[in-house]
Formats: C-alpha cells, structure tokens, sequence
C-alpha cells in the first residue's frame, strides 16, 4: 500500500512544481509591486488578486478592499466592554491569507513585534490584536492591488 501511495505521489509533486513555476510567473508579471512587499509571495499574491479580480467593482476604496477581505471591525460590545469584532463576510480565502501575512509578521517582523508588545501592554488580546494587523495589512496592500487593477 505504502509502495502505491509513493507511486502516485511522485508525479504530483512533479506537478505541483510546474504549477507553482507557474504562479510564480504569473504573479511576478502581473503583481510584481505587490510581491515586494513583505511576506507577500506569489500564493498571497494570487489569492488576493482572484478575489479582487472577481468583485473589481468593490475596490472604490481602502474600506470596501478591507470588507472584501472579511477584515472590516464590527462592534461586538456589550454592557460596559467596548470591543469589535471582524466581520465574517468577504472571501474566506484572502481573509485566511491576510490571517496567514498577519502570524507571519507577528513572529518575523521587528516592527510588528513592537506593535505586539504595546497593544498587549494595553491589554488587547491576541485575537484583538490580530485583527488590527489584518486591518492594517489590508490598508497596506489596497493601493498596489487598486493600481493592478487600474492598469
């Protein structure tokens, strides 16, 4: 059994190889500003690109890029605590890639980190806190995927 899984795992590895030469083409051709920014390969890139290219339309502002991607705060206050939410609309897709850019830069980038620390001296959990950076890194990534899409 384990012979005939190897067998079939070969040439999909092959596979998978030539497709992502070929995303990386793709996405170097079409996004290379977006690609240079950081934690943004070419999978990031794609997907952002799909889910922009499919609503085109909903890219009038920084805001409605950010609802695309699901990252809009919602008010989920309650009483006297005052907190948000994010919204869960959007494609699931770029938000989970945002999600991925986010963690990334949490454990990578020094000014990320630094902004970690003081929201967490504020006391923001780290589910808030992620939810601001995504915010961020959709507000960050709006104009290079508007010009992408101007062009």
């Amino acid at each position: 059994m384990l012979k005939l899984l190897s067998q079939r795992w070969e040439p999909l590895s092959q596979e998978l190889k030539i497709i992502d030469k070929k995303l990386k083409s793709f996405t170097s051709s079409a996004a290379s500003t977006l690609l240079e920014q950081y934690v943004v390969g070419s999978y990031v890139a794609a997907t952002l690109m799909v889910a922009a290219g499919d609503n085109p339309e909903r890219l009038r502002k920084e805001s409605s890029f950010a609802s695309l991607c699901g990252v809009t705060p919602l008010d989920a206050s309650s009483g006297k605590q005052q907190r948000h939410r994010l919204n869960r609309g959007g494609a699931r897709d770029a938000n989970n890639t945002v999600w991925t850019v986010a963690l990334i830069r949490m454990s990578n980038d020094y000014r990320t980190q630094k902004y970690v620390e003081k929201r967490s001296s504020e006391g923001k959990s780290n589910k808030e806190i992620q939810r601001c950076l995504k915010r961020y890194i959709a507000r960050e990534l709006y104009p290079i995927i508007y010009l992408i899409f101007q062009n």
